[in-house]
């Protein structure tokens, strides 16, 4: 099986977890990236049994709207039944890392508005300690320099995403090659450096349910 045909497979298994217990009047939380899109073209033929989605970025509005399916303003929302997304890591405890799409404000708004988050991947994402894959932040542009000090000051070395804007007007700083033994305190502390929009660490309000695809099927884990 392809990582792309691994990636449907997942996709097919949240919708079937997830479509049964949409009701009409259901507004559903829509994430970012490919697999997450793969999502997206499943949920075309169900869009009758919903209301409407929130999206995490442009792109997937675009998307969900080229497929017929409303997209509102999470501001009209009374908060949202389920968010499905991707993750570009995750760990034993379902903490995650996300932002290689550069979507992670957005993302981590949608997630906290939702009652359950069930993150879908393949098992490459799947690691033991976060931090292999570059650490996004989302920091606003007049910060970058005094925030990648601030880093420094943590043992981390920060790298300027270049040519990348998110839809929030900010620019991103990646960390690589950072072993995050205790994500909760990374993510609180990365946080409360000002200029810092957010990080792409979901620890504080991880996955509920993860969905991994493998070569042998969908395994499917919950939080601890």
């Amino acid at each position: 099986m392809t990582q792309d045909e691994m990636k449907r497979a997942v996709a097919q298994a949240a919708i079937d977890y997830v479509v049964p217990k949409l009701k009409s009047d259901d507004v559903i939380g829509i994430g970012t990236g490919s697999t997450a899109n793969c999502f997206i073209d499943a949920l075309a033929e169900h869009k009758s049994k919903f209301h409407s989605a929130v999206a995490s970025s442009e792109a997937s509005a675009e998307r969900l709207r080229s497929h017929g399916i409303e997209v509102v303003d999470l501001n009209a929302t009374g908060g949202l039944e389920f968010y499905i997304d991707g993750a570009d890591e995750f760990d034993p405890h379902l903490n995650l890392i996300k932002g290689g799409g550069a979507a992670l404000t957005r993302e981590k708004i949608v997630a906290g508005a939702s009652k359950e988050f069930i993150c879908i991947v393949d098992q490459s994402k799947q690691v033991q300690i976060l931090g292999a894959f570059p650490l996004p932040i989302e920091v606003i542009p007049m910060a970058r320099s005094y925030v990648a000090r601030e880093l420094a000051k943590l043992g981390v070395e920060p790298e300027y995403r270049q040519g990348v804007i998110t839809d929030n007007g900010n620019i991103i700083l990646d960390v690589h090659n950072m072993d995050i033994l205790d994500p909760k305190r990374v993510e609180d502390q990365i946080n409360n450096i000002p200029g810092v929009v957010t990080v792409g660490l979901f620890a504080l309000r991880g996955a509920d349910v993860l969905m991994m695809s493998t070569p042998d099927g969908v395994e499917v884990m919950m939080a601890d």
